[in-house]
């Protein structure tokens, strides 16, 4: 094994009665995950899967995939981690990582086995194998076009916690499949703290979890957060142990944060921000109830160039096994998000492919947004920008609603609403009340693609 992963792996098999998982109410010592490990090792040796192999698996966090997961990279395999919420990606995914086998997770931890035979070998991942490192490869979401496959190196990715940190009990809601997820994974076991799985991603189910497992910490987003909020969880169940409160992924409206705070009067709240291709920066945020936020620190080194952000890191991914680089001659990387500063900080003010131009006026959604979810009756709402013949863009919003309303009505109020408090080109258009799903994808992530029909 390499040097980090093996000083992690050895800290964390030292912990031995130490609680590593609860997965449906059943907890599991570090000396129990141990134990699976290494029996995990037996079974993909046994089936040649060894140094370099490219083995994918799907599934969500439970003691045998974690086990699975810690074997690969002790043996020195190439990761792809799928989840169910991708099954109609998994075939392309499987042909652009090149994966050799698949194991196929069910909801009692038990699995299939499927087998490929690549097509080819692509000279990323044939040149990566050269370093002799366990690697890690997730997509891209692929909200601008083809997901791109990332290439990570897992000795990178877990120098990041070799000092040690205290461990926290945390809910395991951000999915393995991506950047965020993987990352809250490795850190929840480096840092011999205690990973608590959950069936469902529903604010009843996550709530339901917390005062059961007395988490303390909670990584979601804060679609998810404004979900508890409107879903009133917190009057049947105890929350009180949550001590941190970490969000990312996505845009924080000033509304929804201090409802958080509401309801979290004794927790940190802290936004955290990174990149599939360059990992997550460590942050801090300027108070509780403000989305003003620090990034970098060691390893990282950031610069704002025409209000757009740029990183440069030393963790950066290996490469896109599908895509050109995106690092510049001297590894910088435009992040795409457009920030505005305040001494050391930096506030976000949106993705550049999200901003709504408005007869060449810039319009943001998360303004309009953060308004709107302050009007009576609004449960949530997505604003995205709609094409038009004379004005280039204008402003649209999807709505859901704590109780029906009949939409002319509503739409006159909203439009009412917004017209005392915005410049009339930042108004919506027209209001499209929606089911509260449509609002986001399956990750909790807000979706501002325009989904409507007709003519405004």
């Amino acid at each position: 094994m390499t040097p980090s992963i093996n000083e992690v792996l050895e800290r964390m098999e030292s912990n031995g009665e130490g609680i590593a998982l609860i997965w449906k109410e059943q907890s599991f010592t570090y000396k129990e995950l141990f134990s699976k490990i290494r029996i995990w090792e037996e079974k993909l040796e046994a089936a040649g899967l060894d140094f370099g192999k490219v083995c994918a698996f799907q599934g969500d966090y439970s003691p045998e995939i974690c086990a699975l997961i810690f074997a690969l990279i002790r043996i020195g395999c190439i990761l792809v981690p799928f989840t169910p919420e991708i099954e109609t990606e998994i075939g392309s995914f499987i042909e652009i990582s090149e994966a050799e086998v698949l194991f196929k997770f069910k909801s009692d931890d038990t699995y299939d086995i499927q087998h490929f035979k690549p097509k080819g070998q692509n000279p990323l991942i044939a040149d990566f194998r050269s370093r002799k490192h366990p690697g890690l490869i997730v997509f891209t979401s692929g909200s601008t076009g083809t997901p791109k496959g990332i290439l990570h190196d897992c000795e990178y990715l877990m120098g990041k916690f070799l000092k040690q940190r205290n461990g926290w009990k945390t809910v395991l809601f951000l999915l393995m499949d991506h950047f965020g997820g993987f990352n809250t994974l490795l850190s929840t076991f480096a840092y011999l703290g205690t990973g608590i799985c959950v069936a469902k991603r529903t604010p009843e189910e996550v709530a339901k979890v917390i005062e059961s497992s007395k988490a303390n910490l909670l990584p979601t987003t804060p679609t998810f957060l404004n979900l508890i909020i409107t879903n009133k969880v917190d009057r049947d169940y105890d929350l009180k142990s949550i001590e941190l409160i970490t969000y990312g992924t996505e845009l924080m409206s000033e509304t929804t944060l201090k409802k958080v705070n509401e309801i979290f009067p004794f927790a940190t709240i802290k936004q955290t921000y990174g990149l599939s291709e360059q990992g997550v920066l460590h942050s801090k945020s300027e108070n509780n109830d403000s989305t003003w936020v620090k990034i970098g620190g060691p390893g990282f080194e950031v610069k704002v160039v025409d209000g757009i952000l740029w990183l440069r890191s030393n963790s950066n991914m290996v490469g896109y096994l599908n895509a050109p680089n995106p690092f510049d001659n001297e590894g910088w990387m435009c992040t795409g998000d457009e920030v505005e500063e305040k001494d050391e900080f930096i506030r976000f003010k949106g993705r550049k492919s999200e901003v709504i131009n408005v007869g060449g006026k810039k319009v943001y959604p998360i303004e309009v947004e953060n308004l709107l979810l302050q009007a009576p009756n609004v449960k949530d709402v997505s604003v995205f920008a709609k094409s038009h013949d004379i004005m280039g863009q204008v402003v649209h919003a999807r709505i859901s609603v704590l109780e029906e309303e009949d939409i002319f009505a509503l739409t006159e109020r909203l439009r009412k609403f917004c017209n005392e408090s915005l410049p009339r080109y930042k108004v919506p258009v027209r209001f499209h009340l929606s089911m509260e799903d449509s609002l986001h994808n399956l990750r909790f992530k807000k979706s501002r693609k325009d989904t409507s029909s007709g003519d405004i």
